[in-house]
Formats: structure tokens, sequence, C-alpha cells
């Protein structure tokens, strides 16, 4: 993989693995843990079965390393980013860059995402990597009961007008 653009010294990129598991879960439950707008559905117990039975077995995933860490994780499943989590100490280090070039390279036709309307930070950085915001949802499909912004990334389609946007 290349230089990642915006990021000075990306993280190792590598295939997750089954020794992952109890990293990964870190990354996640620490990064949700951030996240003080939404409720708290499950145990520590609970995701990280969750993690191991069903996540790392039904995506494609990726971590992102530094110096042996995982520090990030991204899970794609067909044309949709379902999961990329930082850990918060690495947050705005161009780590989420890395993951999100890594899943444009994977898949160069396009991706889908969602996103919590409320996770400012992961939009703003879909959007400055060319992902376009094409609606909002209430939150009554999923299971925290959040709204949702829905983004596509499309290379070589002019961007869908803001105007077609449902709020």
């Amino acid at each position: 993989m290349g230089k990642v653009k915006g990021v000075a010294d990306p993280p190792t990129m590598r295939p997750v693995e089954p020794t992952d598991t109890h990293a990964v879960g870190d990354v996640f439950l620490a990064a949700i843990a951030g996240m003080t707008y939404l409720p708290e559905l499950y145990t520590e117990e609970e995701t990280r079965t969750f993690i191991r039975d069903v996540l790392l077995p039904n995506n494609e995933v990726w971590v992102a390393e530094d110096g042996g860490r995982v520090i990030g994780f991204l899970g794609l499943w067909g044309d949709v980013v379902s999961h990329l989590w930082v850990h918060p100490d690495q947050q705005n280090q161009g780590v989420g860059t890395a993951l999100l070039g890594l899943a444009m390279d994977r898949r160069p036709s396009g991706l889908r995402l969602q996103v919590f309307q409320q996770n400012a930070g992961a939009r703003r950085l879909y959007e400055r990597h060319g992902f376009t915001l094409v609606g909002l949802a209430d939150g009554g499909g999923n299971q925290e009961g959040e709204p949702e912004a829905l983004y596509e990334w499309r290379p070589g389609e002019p961007p869908k007008s803001a105007s077609s946007v449902n709020p």
C-alpha cells in the first residue's frame, strides 16, 4: 500500500489474526466509551463475544498497528464499511485516514457506510475523503435508536446534491 495522503507516518496495516480478538475488543470498547450519547446496551463480555463470534468471522477485518499495538481496525462487508474504530488516544493522528484509505484500495468501485449523526469527527473524516452524504435516518434501524447519516463513495461519479438528502 502506498503513502496515505495526510498521514505523516501511517501505521502498519494487516489482516486480523485470531490472536487479535482481545486487542480489537479493547479498541472498540475504548472508542465506544467516549461516545457518551450512546446507551450502554451490552456488557464487556457480550461485546467481546460479538467481536469473536460475529464481527471477525463475517467481515473482512484489518488492523492498524503501531509498535505491535493494535490501535484501530476496519471491517468490510461487501461494499459496506461495517466498522472503522480508532483507539481514543490515537484519534486525529491519521489512523482513521489510513484505515479508510485501505478500504478505498480494497473496494475501488465504491463504498457505503452509516455513522451516527452525532459523530462529527467521523463525519468530517468521510467527507474529507470524498464520501457524499446521501441520506439521514432517524435511528429506528439500529439498536441504539440513534440517528444516522448515510454516506457513499463512488469514484468517478459526480457528488449527489445535498438538496437531494432527506432530513
